[in-house]
């Protein structure tokens, strides 16, 4: 799966006047990242406020409550959020009815959406990557691309998975059970902490490219915090995403593709995360903060900047 067929035109190299995720046009830079519509119920919503794609979930093969509330916290002073979910979600099934509906209709299939997918707390790690199968091979033929979760602080031992020895059979077998349940090649890409040591970056990077993934979600939430349990969102996550990026981009060259999301509040921001080497972007936070019309403020001002 190389980048050319995977991912937008990006500032530092291409000079292309059209924005692709796969063959299908993608209506803008900026998606929404997961972790906001984890059951897949407001994607046409969504897409209509100006994201230019979205990526549900995370979902789960067995539906799952999550934590107890209360679990999601503004940080007013910081513009930040802080969230101990815990993969609450409907299940796989729920989720892929839901996408059988929205795929019925011409609006439903122009939508490029990717499906974030993880464990469920009670699996053991040892049996993580059957979970993984499930939910690749029941969400692939109804979406655009699948986002390997490891890297959620919220359920316990997950982001142990992020090391590559844990991580590899994870990643092929959700390739391999999503390509086969979708009849053509889905981009499968792993999303990863902020948190990762830089060797860690490069050992993932390394995994990337030896599997043919199609690249890296850069970054989830920080636990390097002080405001109490789960992870948070916002402002401090850019500096080290951006460093993240442009290792990535590095070690990855030109044939896969980084998703960037972590305190993407401005036009500057977006700018800053496509010059460090992002192919696309994804936020959560700055919506919460800024309200509806800000997704189709941030893609227009994306658009008038970097032509196109």
């Amino acid at each position: 799966m190389t980048r050319d067929l995977i991912s937008a035109t990006f500032a530092h190299t291409d000079t292309s006047s059209t924005t692709d995720l796969l063959p299908r046009p993608v209506k803008g830079k900026l998606g929404l990242a997961a972790g906001m519509d984890k059951d897949a119920r407001a994607i046409q919503g969504m897409a209509a406020l100006g994201f230019g794609f979205l990526e549900i979930g995370t979902v789960t093969p067995r539906p799952q409550p999550g934590n107890d509330r209360p679990r999601l916290w503004r940080l007013l002073e910081t513009r930040e959020i802080r969230n101990r979910m815990g993969f609450n979600n409907e299940g796989v099934d729920a989720a892929v009815a839901r996408l059988q509906k929205l795929r019925s209709t011409k609006n439903g299939r122009s939508i490029v959406v990717g499906a974030n997918i993880g464990k469920n707390k009670v699996t053991a790690n040892e049996d993580a990557p059957s979970d993984y199968e499930i939910c690749a091979r029941k969400l692939a033929p109804l979406v655009d691309f699948l986002v390997i979760n490891v890297s959620s602080p919220n359920t316990p031992g997950l982001r142990d998975l992020q090391s590559v020895e844990t991580l590899r059979p994870i990643a092929e077998v959700t390739k391999r059970a999503g390509s086969k349940a979708a009849g053509r090649d889905i981009p499968v890409l792993v999303k990863i902490a902020p948190d990762l040591a830089d060797e860690d970056v490069s050992a993932v990077a390394q995994m990337v490219k030896e599997l043919g993934l199609a690249g890296v979600v850069a970054a989830n939430t920080t636990i390097n915090h002080t405001e109490g349990p789960g992870g948070v969102s916002g402002p401090r996550l850019k500096q080290r995403t951006l460093q993240i990026v442009s290792q990535l981009r590095a070690q990855l060259g030109d044939d896969h593709t980084i998703i960037a999301v972590g305190g993407i509040s401005t036009v500057s921001d977006a700018l800053e995360y496509l010059n460090a080497g992002a192919d696309l972007l994804e936020a959560f936070t700055a919506f919460i903060y800024e309200g509806p019309a800000w997704p189709g403020k941030m893609n227009r001002g994306i658009a008038q900047v970097t032509g196109r």
